[in-house]
């Protein structure tokens, strides 16, 4: 897979560079709403929200400007969580990528990411002409993230954004699981998630203005044969993305979950995985598949045709869900599953 597409990414800063260019020449049509009738209803005034509580007036490309702004990524070693941090950088914000950068549990069938990978993140960030720094860090320990909450504070001013990507998967069916199967899944996936939204949202509370995006999957909005552990915790992360809207909203605090289809990563590289995605399609599993056999037997069942997505499919997405154009947007579940949306209700 390919987490870093050069040619992409400097056509998205060229963008956000013409569109800042444009912005700041203070024309009409950059900063003017598109609806000039009077906001009135029977001679009086319609209330209209302040600034802060409203994604306009219009500008070019505005739902890809991040300059000035500040990002803390956890899961950031690599694939989904690398993706979105590179794609910030690309489009103007300075980043903070967080991992533990090692074992997490036995419960988990991918291979531990490791520093060498969290420190080629923090390198393609720099390659934007951004701050990056690397964290290692474990999402279960909610001390270390409110000390990582200070002090990216301290060092950059402010958090603007933060996005909980880091996972550990299982597929171990009910009656087979040891403790840990379960235990550990929902102690990072779930537990890990609330602990990174415990930790950074003061900062945002003080600040009244924020961001947070947390990654959910498509197994957590069905069921998924000998993975329940791991659709559990995507579930609950879907529960506490809607609470975490409903009480940070007077702090002007957005709070969204992206939901990624079968995504290419080291998380779902292993032929357990492939072995399933067959499965899924009602075909007789096989084993030890091919790449290209899972690839050509999912593909026709998803509505765009392709077998999984890549890690920079998702990214664009957050990049507009930490946008300013998302001022009202939380709350809400945004799916990028090449056509696996329409399956469900």
């Amino acid at each position: 897979m390919s987490d870093h597409n050069p040619l992409r990414r400097n056509l998205l800063i060229a963008a956000t560079a013409a569109a800042a260019g444009i912005a700041a020449t203070g024309s009409a049509s950059a900063q003017s709403r598109s609806d000039t009738a009077p906001r009135e209803l029977n001679g009086k005034p319609v209330p209209e929200p302040s600034p802060e509580q409203s994604s306009g007036p219009i500008q070019p490309g505005r739902g890809t400007m991040l300059t000035g702004k500040v990002a803390v990524v956890t899961g950031a070693a690599r694939g989904i969580g690398r993706s979105i941090a590179v794609e910030f950088a690309a489009n103007g914000a300075d980043v903070v990528a967080v991992d533990i950068a090692g074992p997490v549990s036995t419960a988990s069938n991918a291979v531990p990411a490791t520093p060498a990978e969290l420190d080629e993140t923090v390198r393609m960030i720099k390659g934007y002409d951004r701050r990056g720094e690397a964290i290692q860090a474990d999402i279960r320990d909610i001390a270390a993230l409110r000390a990582i909450a200070d002090r990216v504070e301290k060092d950059y001013g402010k958090i603007d954004i933060v996005v909980a990507d880091a996972a550990i998967q299982r597929w171990k069916p009910l009656l087979e699981m040891d403790d840990a199967d379960w235990r550990d899944v929902i102690d990072n996936n779930l537990n890990g998630t609330a602990n990174t939204v415990r930790a950074f949202a003061p900062k945002m509370v003080a600040r009244r203005k924020g961001r947070f995006i947390l990654l959910s999957s498509m197994q957590g909005k069905h069921g998924t044969k000998d993975a329940a552990s791991y659709s559990a915790s995507k579930w609950g992360i879907l529960g506490l993305m809607k609470s975490a809207a409903l009480e940070f909203g007077e702090y002007n605090i957005t709070v969204n979950a992206l939901i990624p289809g079968l995504v290419d990563t080291a998380l779902t590289r292993y032929d357990k995985r492939l072995s399933e995605t067959i499965g899924e399609t009602g075909r007789p599993r096989n084993e030890h598949p091919t790449p290209q056999e899972a690839w050509d037997i999912r593909a026709p069942t998803v509505p765009l045709k392709v077998g999984w997505l890549q890690p920079d499919d998702i990214s664009p997405a957050a990049v507009f869900l930490a946008s300013d154009a998302a001022n009202m947007v939380t709350g809400a579940e945004y799916e990028v599953t090449g056509g696996d949306s329409a399956k469900d209700i």
